[in-house]
């Protein structure tokens, strides 16, 4: 590809859609670039509700072929992501015995309303749908209800209105973010002449040639076969770059608040309570390192660019807790982080946000005059089913490239989920044949398996002139950070603490952690003085203005 400037595939937009696809493709042979204007995995895909679910309200809609697909997926995702991805037993607190029952039948049969209150009737029917869904390489129990006091023994902090709640199993991702990346570096390990590019910007097409401006460096240009415009909430953007003009984007914008609230997150005890907000909104809260995560909102919305958790929005958080756990206190100042995101919904006239299709499409545009090249654009779709889309969209390709696929990706682990010790006792055997290969001692691998899954053995051998921890989160190495720095496409040090890592999401991060890092990525990649006050400031200004954080 270097040499002739020619690739197999374009894909423009590093989210987990895009990166699912590159992996597939690269697995099959065929020559991809992957190029997003900002980080990998920094827009839509670094702003979920961190979960991997299988759609249980989709049942209320009729999508009955997405969950199916997604509980499939999920199932998937705990075998090939263990490192990342893991079991979560939820909670559905449950107010009344038969509400919702003809409200969720006219739903499926067309309705603009979604249910305000869903029965146990309701429930326990949707439950047992949603285990029958998950059968398919099940790993995970099927779902149970008990009644209003074995529950309120378990849970005093709950609205003692309920009268009952139904538990069924889910998962969670801890790195979404980190996933993504893994997805790019699986597929540039898999095909040596595919390549990928962060903060750079589609700046012309014409002719058949793309040509790409770096934040950072020189412009370049290649002639696709094909493009995919994997762009998320900006993908009509992209297409009227390329000459493909469309209008197939209508998102809703989602905000999730992270609280330090030990007292709640003891109680959950490692389960997420699923619940419907005043409004008949479905909300969620669980534990996500240690921390209370609340979410979300779902309002339509717009412009990616300018997205961030609004004031109405914390308070709309807040009062969901409240209201579902009067036997606790939530305030503003326990709010440690903040993210919202975009997702990019297919344009619907939906009057109720959360009744537009989670499901996904491909539409193609086909070659014309001024384009000789197709653009297949990626709508819809969630992190749990990227695997299955990205198949889907790769059969597509290598039909129109007439190629054959050489591999499933069903099985196939991503990174440091390959080899992943499944057991306690094989957890033990890794970590005891770790120490001796690198002699980092058992406790600090053990976290960094944790953090890294099998990567964590080459992240352990690496070694730099920082050495010892950060100042003040020292779960985090400086010689990992240097590790981080050098070997994973960091352009800023933003990169490091909100997409490398989780030292901002989980609200460790302080004002004198943000320089050492500074000062361990400008070494490594050459930063002048004047980049390093820069990195530290820009940092700063989005982490407090965007994420509502504190450095103190």
């Amino acid at each position: 590809m270097a040499g002739t400037g020619d690739v197999d595939v374009v894909i423009l937009g590093a989210g987990v859609n895009g990166a699912g696809l590159f992996r597939d493709l690269c697995a099959q042979g065929v020559s991809c670039l992957i190029v997003d204007k900002a980080d990998f995995g920094s827009g839509t895909s670094a702003a979920p509700s961190r979960l991997i679910h299988g759609g249980l309200k989709y049942l209320e809609t009729g999508e009955f072929g997405l969950v199916a697909q997604s509980t499939l997926e999920r199932n998937l995702l705990l075998q090939n992501a263990p490192h990342y991805v893991s079991p979560l037993p939820t909670v559905i607190p449950i107010f009344s015995w038969s509400k919702g029952m003809l409200a969720a039948l006219r739903t499926l049969f067309g309705s603009t309303s979604a249910p305000r209150s869903r029965g146990a009737i309701l429930i326990k029917i949707g439950l047992m749908i949603y285990d029958f869904y998950g059968s398919r390489n099940q790993v995970m129990p099927r779902h149970r209800m008990v009644g209003r006091w074995q529950t309120l023994r378990d849970l005093p902090a709950l609205n003692p209105a309920i009268v009952a709640t139904g538990t069924y199993y889910d998962a969670k991702i801890s790195h979404p973010e980190r996933l993504v990346l893994e997805l790019i570096l699986d597929g540039l390990q898999a095909h040596a002449a595919s390549a990928s590019a962060n903060y750079t910007t589609l700046a012309a097409s014409a002719n058949g040639v793309l040509t790409f401006q770096p934040e950072n460096g020189t412009a370049f240009s290649v002639r696709p076969k094909l493009v995919v415009n994997a762009a998320g909430p900006w993908i009509d953007d992209v297409n009227a770059l390329l000459g493909a003009s469309s209008k197939m984007i209508g998102g809703t914008k989602g905000s999730h608040i992270l609280l330090k609230h030990d007292e709640l997150v003891k109680s959950l005890a490692g389960r997420m309570l699923y619940f419907e907000a005043d409004d008949g909104r479905i909300c969620l809260v669980y534990d996500y390192l240690g921390l209370a995560l609340v979410g979300s909102t779902d309002i339509k919305a717009d412009n990616p660019d300018a997205v961030r958790c609004e004031p109405e929005e914390v308070e709309y958080l807040l009062d969901s807790v409240r209201t579902l756990l009067p036997g606790m206190a939530f305030e503003r100042d326990q709010i440690v982080y903040a993210y919202s995101g975009i997702r990019p919904l297919p344009t619907s006239e939906a009057a109720t946000p959360g009744l537009i299709s989670r499901d996904h499409s491909a539409p193609v545009a086909e070659p014309d005059g001024n384009r000789p090249f197709a653009v297949i654009s990626l709508v819809g779709g969630k992190w749990t089913t990227f695997r299955g889309f990205a198949e889907e969209v790769a059969d597509t390709v290598l039909g129109r490239l007439q190629r054959s696929r050489n591999v499933s990706t069903q099985s196939m682990p991503i990174g440091g989920g390959r080899d992943f010790p499944a057991n306690a006792e094989a957890r033990a055997d890794w970590l005891a044949e770790a120490q001796q290969a690198t002699g980092v001692e058992q406790e600090r691998l053990d976290q960094l398996l944790s953090r890294y899954g099998t990567r964590a053995a080459q992240i352990a051998r690496h070694r730099s002139n920082d050495e010892g921890r950060l100042p003040d989160s020292d779960g985090y190495g400086k010689a990992e950070i240097d590790y981080i720095a050098r070997n994973e496409f960091v352009e800023h040090l933003a990169d490091v603490v909100m997409r490398r890592s989780t030292l901002a999401i989980a609200g460790s991060l302080t004002r004198r952690d943000l320089e050492e890092i500074a000062a361990i990525a400008g070494r490594a990649l050459a930063w002048s003085t004047e980049r390093l006050a820069r990195e530290v400031e820009a940092a700063v200004v989005e982490l407090e203005g965007r994420n509502l954080m504190r450095l103190d």
